[in-house]
């Protein structure tokens, strides 16, 4: 098989050569530019060679050709045209690191020094306005800054927190265009895209870091806070987003048709390490609504399969994923309650691909030996593409301490798999 036949066996429960691997193709399935620059480092060689920044809220490094044709990897994927800080990937320069990573970042990229120690990011990096990001001293990636002003019930206006959501411009519409010509000069890739707006009350977006002034509910916890509070607010914000959402989406159908197989419709999490912070009924009456219309119209409209990215204890919601019309759940997180890797495979593996759980980076992967990421890697191939619907990725982003020998024993692991 090659890596579009692949991704599509494991697409249709059935079962491929190998397992499908993605590193690299979307924000949540991604490597920290420094692991990824030691890491293609010690495969490629090339001392010299700076990898770019390609999202810069965790700064995320671009895997490309030459490195996924080294480890074998099958998926590529396209990003928004903007990152969450507004920033475009172009005019590269370079930047060094905290821990003295040399890389190459965006030419709007304009972190600048904090007065506590670490780095400040910029909206759009326009350094005239109030920073919206902050990497701490000797930290790896950045946190939003809310930037919330005061709020008064008796103004608030649904407008405000749906601003951001618009028709594409033409700009966004030559963006695409490009990156058709770039999936049409790998035929033989798997593929996902990122669709934009679609990512219902997703936590790291509320606070807008990509906006010089942000009006509405801005503040993590008083957006939590008001979907319940205020549920008919949010509802609107959601009814309003989707709208604009369904309308792009019928852009992208027409653009891109057959080229894509995966769409990653939503990154919003809703478990914890021990649970699940929304009950069931909750996500029911507030959110399964809206994924429900984004899922049943990419069904209708192409063959696209529907990715829902949630991390932590998911397992009470998982059957309302799957009556939301989700086919496939990253980023399975094994470490967390009621996450077992066997449970959820024999329950849900039917009707849902499993994108993700191949190793634990919270604590094998960053912090095990070799031996303990090898085991675990094999132990995970073994339970999840039994059958196909398994895609192989670590469990989220592969982090910037990452030992590379770690990493290596992981590639090692995938390659032994089908020796």
């Amino acid at each position: 098989m090659n890596s579009r036949e692949r991704l599509q066996a494991a697409l249709d429960h059935r079962q491929p050569d190998r397992a499908p691997v993605d590193f690299g193709a979307t924000f949540v399935t991604g490597i920290h530019v420094s692991a990824l620059t030691r890491l293609r480092r010690r495969l490629l060689g090339e001392p010299d060679y700076r990898v770019r920044v390609i999202e810069p809220y965790q700064m995320l490094g671009e895997v490309d050709d030459q490195l996924r044709e080294a480890l074998g990897i099958d998926v590529i994927g396209a990003l928004g045209r903007k990152s969450i800080f507004g920033t475009e990937a172009k005019d590269w320069r370079p930047f060094r690191l905290f821990d003295g990573t040399e890389c190459l970042v965006s030419g709007d990229f304009n972190a600048t020094p904090a007065p506590e120690g670490g780095w400040y990011m910029y909206p759009e990096g326009d350094t005239s306005v109030p920073p919206s990001g902050y990497m701490p001293p000797e930290g790896y990636f950045f946190n939003a800054i809310i930037r919330q002003k005061a709020i008064d019930d008796a103004r608030l206006d649904p407008a405000d927190n749906t601003e951001e959501f618009d028709l594409f411009t033409e700009s966004d519409l030559d963006y695409y265009r490009e990156k058709i010509a770039w999936f049409d000069q790998r035929p033989e890739a798997g593929t996902i895209l990122i669709i934009p707006g679609t990512a219902f009350g997703d936590i790291a977006l509320v606070p807008a870091p990509w906006m010089k002034h942000p009006k509405g509910i801005r503040d993590i916890s008083e957006w939590y806070i008001s979907t319940r509070a205020r549920r008919d607010y949010v509802w609107k914000v959601f009814e309003r987003q989707c709208e604009v959402a369904l309308k792009n989406l019928e852009t992208l159908i027409d653009l891109f048709g057959d080229r894509i197989q995966v769409a990653l419709v939503t990154g919003t999490d809703f478990g914890t390490q021990r649970g699940p912070f929304i009950a069931p009924r909750a996500y029911r009456d507030l959110y399964q609504p809206f994924h429900r219309q984004v899922n049943d119209f990419i069904h209708r409209h192409s063959r696209w399969k529907t990715f829902i990215h949630s991390c932590g204890s998911v397992y009470q919601l998982i059957p309302d994923f799957i009556a939301a019309g989700f086919d496939i759940l990253n980023p399975v997180q094994c470490s967390a309650v009621d996450m077992d890797a066997q449970r959820l495979k024999h329950e849900f593996g039917r009707d849902l691909v499993f994108w993700g759980g191949g190793v634990d980076t919270q604590k094998t992967l960053a912090f095990g030996t070799p031996n303990d990421v090898y085991r675990e890697v094999r132990e995970r191939l073994e339970v999840f593409n039994r059958d196909g619907g398994f895609v192989f990725n670590a469990v989220h982003n592969i982090q910037g301490n990452t030992p590379v020998e770690n990493i290596e024993a992981l590639f090692r692991a995938l390659r032994d798999s089908v020796s």
